[in-house]
């Protein structure tokens, strides 16, 4: 086993060594590449612009792209018609933030808020495509033609001038300078103006400058006028040379100039068809930027630009875009590619660095000392690397456990034998009082100056893996899978998991000024101070963050070396959200863009970084020892500002992005009732780090608190949104915590359902209420007419009442009082026998009449007799009785099968009264000697015939006194019937009844036919 470890350390040293040989690339730049494998449409990139809103826009052959950090978003004739051609040659943004395009077809566009104009200048062909365009100080926009239009483009209006005669050359370029614009040729330059706000017949020139060739000019960002002509790069002012900017090209004279720029400093930048990149310094000396030197796709570049943070555009003829970022660390040279374990300070300027191999170098004034196999550095695998105060260097191994420099070479330390020579030794460590002390796998030791002694940590020995010491002096001990111990005054207090740890792998350890001790664990950093523990695990970017080691700069920043790259953390911004008044921590992550050769740092040593007294930082990688100075480390302060730029309902696009040409945000989202769910697409303008940035969000209306997510996602989602009105906001943080200072918003409309709308709200209301007012309606007519029926009721009772007592009283208590005379006046003529007869006589004639009405009247009561058959039935006895009586004939011409119609006591005793009538009066008037009784049933009446032989009725009978017609008439009328009299057949008098009956549930609840009467 020990000795396949050391075959291991053996090739692990030799790749390092040949990695390091092996590497190559400028160390002052790191370039990152785009092409058509990652969205951009052409790898050949003609023309960069960054504008005002934050987007990085790129011509190229296949179509105008649009660049956000992420994603690209391409406008081609295919989507977007008003652009006349995809070949993208020219690109400029004028002070009103409207785009310009000019297209190898000859078309120009301007996109003026979101709306696409042509301007009609030049041929219109390939050989009239936007040669150059600038804005003047008056705000007017200048066109120059491949073909020599020149044109003025101000307040929508255009005025063009053939400028082709005038300047028969190759190449023209547009240069705006005070009040003048240099127009400039291959063949020399020359100053118009001031020019007229009216077309003028020519051109005025104010001056002139001939060149034998002239390759660019450029207007600088402050004053002046580059020139890159016969050779030479120059700065003008009018037609006077800036005093040392005179230079000579660093590149071949025939190389072709395609670009150039200036950075934020105002230093220039040069791209060549050729020989790749050339960035000047203020003294006109030139780092050079190619392929084989420092990265680049390719070296013939067709456009440069400078987005605000800093970093420098490319575009490639062939190559796709690049990005040149000025590196912020730096990496030793020599160091390159070797895994560097630790690295300390040799108590001057100088540092010793330790290699997981058979290394350890010396580095000073620039240069590094070598110490290796002949040395004593064999197959040992050197794992910590300590200069004590008395200057004496020690050396941690892996495999040849603790190692002291003698003499020019690395040696056993003395009586270093108690810590077991083959055991991992990986941390030293020198406290205040210049004691040395060891982490072994075997435990803790203690150098006391003369031998080394094993110290007890807790119940058994542990793997040691970071010790510090606090301002009491307490050693605080960082063990691997058992935590954190503290040894102070003999005393050992133990820490875990269960105190509020993340892990009890613990890596390093920092006890800073405070007193507040910070500890790296394989899950990530926590901090302790006064009894409290605080976890910051998930919240330093990476969920799965190990680290591996702590160092402190002078600006109060802590950094971290870890697995997922060089993490800068505020111990102000740590510190608030240890105490609540913050719910994350802005944290900065540094990996190759930055200038480290990885993201990975070096884990499992002590000491592993180091600061030295000039302040500058050094951390070890697995590829190389990196520094920085943390006071010109360029922090990114520019608030990216945030942009909606789409939105889908039910994964379908409401807003294309390829329409978004320019267009102004979107300001409304209105979602249609029963949508199952919306996406809102927004992206942060922050080119240099954009997945290093974060979002926060919310939909208020709808959440009260905002969401934060990483940079790499750029969208929302949201499920079944009640309807109603909402306003989605967004806001970004760059890479440094820097939080954008605006918002945007997003208005979001979410339609109800049709049963939810005003409208059917208001009808269904309406509705309800004309159904309750119906219904209280309903039930009050219900309950008057009820009520009403009762009312009826009650006065049909009491006209019945009010009958049988006029009955009672004109027909029972007349008689009864003719009885009474009657008896009387037979008293009076006791002694007359005849008249006391005739008395008799006349009183059992009354008193049978008393007894016939008394029958009438009970019969008329009994509401069983209230039906057709029981009326026909009585009148028929009434007329048998009467007319026997009476001595007549009499003939009864009924039906002998009457239906079950019931009718009403009312009718039943009207239509008897009126039969009666007409009974008498055959009797006492008409002289007969025979009568007639028919009935006659038809649907929808009953008629009763009363007919006699006798002497009939006198002319208008009815109107000469006889209250007995009348009275009949009125008894059938008031029952709904009719009344007729009239000559009978055989010349006496025939009385017609009818009544109309209909279909009426009887007291039975059967149905029977009912008088309407």
């Amino acid at each position: 086993m020990l000795k396949n470890c050391r075959a291991l350390i053996a090739g692990w040293a030799c790749l390092c060594a040949c990695a390091g040989q092996a590497a190559a690339g400028n160390p002052h730049f790191t370039i990152d590449n785009w092409d058509t494998e990652k969205g951009l449409p052409g790898n050949s990139v003609i023309a960069a612009l960054q504008t005002r809103d934050g987007y990085l826009w790129l011509g190229t052959l296949y179509g105008l792209a649009r660049f956000d950090g992420i994603r690209f978003v391409t406008f081609n004739e295919a989507n977007t018609p008003s652009l006349n051609s995809s070949r993208i040659v020219k690109l400029f943004e004028d002070s009103q933030t409207n785009l310009w395009i000019g297209t190898d077809a000859g078309g120009i566009v301007v996109i003026q808020q979101g709306k696409v104009k042509n301007v009609r200048v030049g041929s219109g062909t390939r050989q009239g495509h936007l040669a150059s365009v600038c804005e003047d100080n008056a705000g007017a926009v200048w066109l120059y033609t491949a073909d020599g239009q020149l044109c003025r483009y101000y307040e929508n209006r255009g005025d063009v001038w053939n400028a082709g005669s005038g300047f028969p050359s190759r190449y023209r370029a547009l240069v705006p300078e005070d009040n003048l614009l240099w127009v400039g040729t291959d063949v020399g330059l020359t100053a118009l103006g001031p020019v007229p706000k009216g077309v003028a017949a020519g051109l005025p020139v104010a001056s002139e400058a001939a060149v034998s060739r002239l390759d660019f000019i450029l207007a600088g960002k402050k004053d002046g006028v580059w020139r890159l002509a016969n050779g030479r790069i120059q700065k003008w002012k009018g037609d006077r040379l800036e005093k040392g900017f005179d230079w000579k090209y660093p590149w071949t004279n025939t190389t072709p100039v395609n670009a150039a720029c200036e950075d934020d400093r105002g230093n220039l930048v040069v791209g060549t068809g050729g020989e790749g990149i050339f960035w000047f310094d203020a003294e006109g000396h030139s780092v050079r930027l190619t392929h084989a030197l420092s990265g680049l796709a390719y070296d013939t570049i067709l456009s440069l630009c400078f987005d605000r943070e800093g970093d420098l555009w490319v575009g490639t003829d062939g190559g796709g875009l690049d990005r040149v970022k000025r590196q912020a660390f730096d990496v030793v040279e020599g160091t390159l590619g070797a895994t560097v374990q630790s690295v300390c300070g040799d108590g001057s300027d100088g540092l010793w660095i330790g290699y997981f191999g058979e290394r350890i170098d010396h580095w000073h004034d620039g240069m590094l000392d070598h110490f290796g196999r002949e040395q004593g550095l064999v197959d040992l695998g050197v794992k910590a690397v300590l200069a004590d105060p008395d200057g004496a260097v020690w050396a941690g191994t892996y495999l040849g456990g603790l190692l002291r420099l003698q003499h020019g070479r690395f040696l056993p330390a003395p009586q270093a034998d108690r810590l077991a020579s083959d055991q991992d030794i990986s941390v030293l460590f020198g406290d205040t009082q210049h004691r040395l002390w060891a982490g072994a796998q075997a435990g803790l030791a203690r150098w006391d100056g003369r031998q080394w002694k094993m110290v007890a940590v807790g119940a058994e020995s542990v793997p040691v893996r970071a010790l510090a010491e606090d301002a009491a002096g307490g050693l605080w001990v960082g063990t691997q899978g058992r935590g954190l111990e503290l040894l102070r005054d003999g005393k050992i207090t133990a820490f875990s998991k269960t105190n509020g740890l993340p892990s009890d792998n613990v890596s390093c350890i920092r006890v800073d000024a405070e007193g507040v001790v910070w500890v790296g664990t394989s899950s990530g950093l926590a901090r302790y101070e006064k009894g409290k523990w605080i976890s910051y695990a998930g919240h330093l970017g990476n969920e799965n963050v190990s680290i591996g080691y702590l160092l402190e700069d002078e600006q109060g920043t802590l950094w971290l070396g870890s697995n997922g790259g060089l993490l800068r953390a505020r111990k102000l911004d740590l510190n608030n959200f240890a105490t609540g008044n913050a719910k994350s921590v802005p944290i900065r992550s540094y990996g190759r863009p930055d200038g480290l050769p990885t993201r990975e740092c070096s884990q499992g040593s002590q000491p592993a970084a180091c600061r030295t007294h000039d302040g500058r930082l050094w951390f070890p990688t697995i590829r190389g020892l990196v520094s920085v100075q943390p006071a010109e480390l360029r922090q990114n302060t520019n608030p990216p500002p945030v942009l909606i730029e789409g939105a889908k309902i039910d994964d379908q696009d409401v807003l294309q992005s390829t329409n978004l040409l320019r267009a102004s945000p979107l300001q409304l989202l209105t979602v249609p009732a029963g949508a199952e769910s919306i996406e809102i697409r927004f992206t942060s303008l922050n080119l240099a780090a954009p997945d290093k940035g974060r979002f926060r969000f919310r939909m208020e209306g709808h959440e009260e608190n905002w969401e934060e997510w990483p940079g790499t996602i750029r969208s929302a989602r949201y499920s079944k949104l009640p309807h109603g009105h909402y306003r989605f906001r967004a806001i970004a943080c760059n890479e440094d915590g820097v939080w954008g200072d605006a918002d945007c918003s997003l208005a979001v409309t979410v339609l109800p359902p049709f049963w939810q709308t005003w409208w059917f709200l208001t009808l269904s209301g309406l509705a309800l209420l004309a159904t309750v007012v119906g219904s209280v309606h309903y039930v009050s007519t219900q309950k008057l007419q009820r009520q009403l029926a009762v009312l009826r009721q009650q006065e049909v009772l009491e006209k019945e009442r009010a009958r049988i007592s006029r009955d009672l009283h004109d027909q029972l208590g007349a008689n009864l009082t003719q009885v009474a005379l009657l008896g009387e006046l037979a008293e009076t003529d006791k002694e007359l026998p005849a008249e006391v007869e005739s008395h008799a006589r006349q009183i059992s004639l009354t008193a049978r009449e008393t007894t016939r009405a008394l029958d009438e009247i009970v019969w008329t009561v009994n509401p069983s007799n209230d039906t057709l058959e029981g009326l026909i039935n009585y009148v028929c006895k009434y007329a048998q009785e009467y007319l026997a009586l009476a001595g007549l004939k009499y003939r009864l011409e009924v039906p002998p099968q009457l239906p079950q119609v019931w009718i009403s006591p009312e009718l039943r005793h009207n239509a008897f009264l009126a039969a009666k009538e007409a009974i008498n009066n055959i009797v006492k008037h008409s002289h007969a000697t025979s009568a007639w009784l028919r009935l006659q049933i038809h649907p929808d009446q009953f008629v009763l015939e009363i007919e006699d032989n006798g002497t009939g009725l006198g002319a208008d009978a009815e109107n000469k006194g006889r209250n007995g017609l009348r009275n009949m008439r009125k008894r059938m009328e008031d029952v709904g019937g009719q009344f007729e009299a009239g000559p009978g057949a055989e010349g006496g008098t025939c009385v017609r009844l009818s009544t109309p009956l209909q279909a009426h549930p009887g007291p039975a609840g059967g149905s029977v036919l009912k008088s309407t009467g």
